[in-house]
């Protein structure tokens, strides 16, 4: 009977140079816009190469006898990704977070084309050494890290996942108005919306929050746990500031909108694929059950 060998499905997204290949139509006028402004087009055409030229060796490194497969990120709402998969994003950090959302406990080996532009927080494993993690990575004792995620479960019975964070607040970043509560409190709020943050992304926006306000919170990246940190509250006779930051571990935070229009939810950053969060909307957030299975390079 044959075996069903495990698959290689590598993530990518476009190259600067693609991007601006389609919005100019032709090199030759990407070109033109590029030289009125001091800047080349060879610069960017070059890194261009250099890409393909990693993923051309990443897929290279697969095992002979493996199956393969390439998804670009604004396909992966519709690819199916199936159980046995290892799961090779190659490009900047916020890739693996892109994809993260799409998974069921597949490992993750994040490539980085380029350290020289990356920092390579989750993106950390060099060409060179991905032929080994490969192998490595579907052995019973694969060395990973258990990524906590942030799900956001809505009264209507839809879900979102993130990685490193989610936003709840007004789509124009203008005053969001809600009621909050958290382990046992409650209070209705004016604020710039808040974000719930796992540890992951408390590198992230979350850091630049605590630095700004000084509501720190330690969070362990492989903990079952969050956090949350509402972004400039603003005290009235109708709203209250106490409930700025705090962990969430079982009880959920319970977030409940007084928003007739314009509010929204979304993940990781991604602002064009909001959930509508109106007047009456409820959200609960909370450690997600699922985590990102991020092999280590060992």
């Amino acid at each position: 009977m044959a075996v069903n060998r495990p698959r290689a499905v590598f993530v990518t997204r476009e190259t600067d140079y693609e991007l601006l290949v389609a919005r100019h139509a032709t090199r030759d006028q990407a070109r033109f816009f590029l030289q009125t402004r001091g800047q080349r087009i060879e610069d960017i055409e070059a890194r261009h190469h250099a890409f393909h030229a990693v993923l051309a060796a990443a897929r290279g490194s697969v095992p002979a006898d493996w199956r393969q497969a390439l998804v670009r990120r604004a396909d992966l709402d519709r690819f199916l990704f199936a159980a046995d998969d290892v799961v090779v994003p190659v490009g900047q950090d916020g890739l693996v977070a892109n994809v993260a959302k799409y998974l069921d406990g597949q490992p993750v080996l994040g490539v980085n084309p380029a350290p020289d532009l990356y920092d390579g927080v989750l993106v950390r494993i060099g060409v060179g050494r991905l032929a080994r993690l490969l192998a490595a990575s579907i052995a019973p004792d694969a060395g990973v890290e258990s990524r906590t995620m942030v799900e956001a479960e809505l009264d209507g019975g839809e879900t979102l996942l993130a990685l490193n964070e989610i936003f709840v607040g007004h789509r124009s970043h203008q005053s969001a108005r809600y009621r909050i509560e958290a382990e046992g409190e409650a209070e209705d709020h004016s604020s710039s919306g808040l974000i719930v943050a796992s540890g992951t992304g408390a590198t992230g926006w979350a850091r630049s929050i605590m630095d700004a306000t000084h509501l720190d919170l330690e969070l362990g990246r492989e903990e079952h746990a969050v956090g949350f940190w509402v972004r400039e509250p603003f005290p009235s006779v109708a709203t209250a500031t106490r409930l700025r930051a705090g962990k969430i571990t079982e009880r959920p935070l319970l977030i409940t909108s007084r928003m007739n229009e314009g509010g929204v939810i979304f993940a990781d950053g991604i602002e064009r694929d909001f959930i509508a969060f109106d007047w009456g909307r409820r959200v609960r957030l909370l450690p997600a059950s699922r985590v990102l299975r991020l092999v280590a390079d060992q």
